[in-house]
């Protein structure tokens, strides 16, 4: 049975008498891992520093497994919580003296100590290493050095703060799906701030978008990515396309769009005249040309004005009446259809695939 871990309610907390941070309610279950998204400067690294009950905020309460954080609780309380943060906080030591800090800070003695480290050593990767001084590992071993501390402890709720940022590329991405297999066997309740969207995706069953200081949206990671509450939070996580225009018209079914010279075709009730955003991903953008297209599919021609080669994907930008659309294609399907820069090329997307906003759209369970 899922039990609540973490519940933050009314919290509030400024800096120099301006507030930035604002949240109304938010809370974590058992066996659940929640990321934080956010641009630098959302609020996300002081969110986690009031759940880790590093930091007081102004107004509000924050409970740990039911219980109120107060001052003379929180000392108990932080014991139950593990923190990993960006940059490993690793001392002039051994690797092992180094992942045993957090369970000698607990009372705990040197066989105990071993019987709970070495298999998260083992686990991660680092047993090997547990000799070496800390200050001669690479990124990626030292941040492995620093979730064996964690996980050593068995903690009730890890808070991760860009836990991966520093760390190369080849080493973040194991380390990544290492954290992924180690989370879920464990059930260990997670609360992850980033701005890797690719990143908090993979991770999290639940997304919370930060924006200047405000959660804006909170919801399953498929509704979030699929289905931004705002323009602003499509940017967030990753809707490179974003149409402004006017719904002209109903017939029960598709709404029919006019934007900067071309109609949108979309699966989404609206008035006509309602001002809305057209939020299309750049993976659900194909390169055909239906010589008589199907109801609910968008077909349009653009010149192509930019194109950025990727190992796995092409982004082709293009220009099409007065909007500008980036596709996202397979590169082996860029091979075969030749596409060059300059070229007119005939694009579309499902009417299905498409979110539609209305302008100026505000969600009041996360906004004052």
């Amino acid at each position: 049975m899922a039990h609540t871990v973490l519940a933050l309610r009314d919290i509030v907390v400024r800096y120099n008498g301006l507030a930035a941070l604002r949240l109304a309610s938010l809370a974590l279950q058992t066996g659940e891992v929640l990321a934080i998204l956010g641009a630098n400067g959302a609020g996300k690294s002081t969110l986690l520093r009031v759940m880790a009950l590093l930091q007081r905020p102004d107004e509000g309460t924050v409970e740990l497994f039911g219980v109120e954080a107060q001052p003379k609780k929180s000392l108990k309380l932080r014991r139950r919580v593990a923190t990993v943060f960006q940059n490993p906080l690793l001392l002039n030591e051994s690797v092992y003296n180094n992942a045993a800090l957090g369970l000698r800070l607990r009372g705990m003695a040197g066989r105990e100590i071993e019987r709970r480290l070495t298999p998260w050593l083992e686990r991660l990767g680092i047993a090997h290493l547990a000799n070496r001084t800390a200050r001669s590992l690479s990124g990626g071993e030292a941040q492995r050095a620093s979730l064996a501390r964690a996980f050593a402890v068995e903690p009730e709720l890890l808070l991760l703060d860009e836990p991966f940022a520093a760390v190369d590329p080849v080493s973040r991405e194991l380390l990544v799906l290492d954290f992924h297999v180690i989370v879920r066997e464990t059930r260990t309740a997670a609360v992850l701030v980033t701005h890797d969207r690719q990143e908090g995706f993979a991770l999290a069953d639940r997304i919370g978008v930060l924006k200047e200081g405000r959660l804006v949206q909170l919801g399953a990671r498929e509704e979030v990515f699929q289905r931004p509450a705002t323009a602003s939070v499509a940017a967030i996580v990753g809707v490179e396309n974003r149409i402004h225009g006017v719904v002209e018209a109903f017939d029960g079914e598709f709404s029919t769009i006019a934007a900067d010279g071309i109609l949108i075709c979309a699966k989404r009730p609206s008035s006509p005249g309602t001002k809305v955003v057209v939020c299309v991903r750049s993976e659900d953008i194909f390169f055909e040309r239906r010589h008589c297209p199907a109801r609910g599919w968008n077909q349009f021609s653009g010149r192509i004005i930019e194109i950025a080669a990727g190992i796995d994907n092409y982004r082709i930008i293009l220009h099409c009446g007065a909007c500008r659309w980036i596709a996202l294609i397979p590169r082996r399907q860029f091979m075969a259809l030749g596409l060059a820069l300059g070229n007119e090329a005939a694009f579309g997307c499902e009417a299905a695939t498409l979110h539609v906003i209305e302008a100026g759209e505000k969600h009041s369970s996360f906004f004052d």
